[in-house]
């Protein structure tokens, strides 16, 4: 598995957390910037995360802002991305078990770093349930509106 990374500056030290948490347990992964604290603006580095799990390039991604929440808006832009805000581990099992989210944002000014990686645990661990329910589900949501 090799997964999507992308924050802002507000992002930056829990994807480092996240960085070594996935190095940890031998799991691949491309990070698609930001580089420091210095500001910048998020879309660009969620947009690009979500661009790599799209294309293939990347099985799942993780971004992060000081909310998750603009971070996901721009990731759930691209076609082919379900990018869910989690802040605790059930929404994380359900997203994947449920919508099977190819993408996570959390928010850093939200969670800390222990909850964040149990977070990131649960995302990675968690399969598509596959049941004809939610498989039902995901392909109303990947129609076009």
């Amino acid at each position: 598995m090799k997964i999507a990374l992308g924050s802002d500056h507000g992002g930056y030290e829990l994807k480092q957390e996240v960085i070594r948490y996935l190095d940890k347990k031998g799991i691949e992964w491309e990070d698609y910037g930001c580089c420091s604290r210095e500001s910048c603006d998020y879309p660009e580095f969620g947009r690009a995360a979500a661009k790599a799990v799209a294309a293939g390039k990347c099985d799942r991604g993780i971004v992060i802002c000081t909310t998750g929440i603009g971070i996901s808006m721009v990731a759930n832009k691209v076609p082919k991305i379900r990018c869910a805000v989690c802040a605790d581990t059930v929404s994380a099992r359900l997203t994947r078990e449920h919508n099977d989210a190819n993408m996570l944002a959390m928010g850093a000014g939200i969670i800390g770093k222990n909850l964040a990686l149990s977070i990131v645990e649960t995302f990675l661990d968690t399969p598509f349930s596959r049941e004809e329910k939610h498989a039902r589900r995901i392909r109303a949501i990947e129609e076009e509106a």
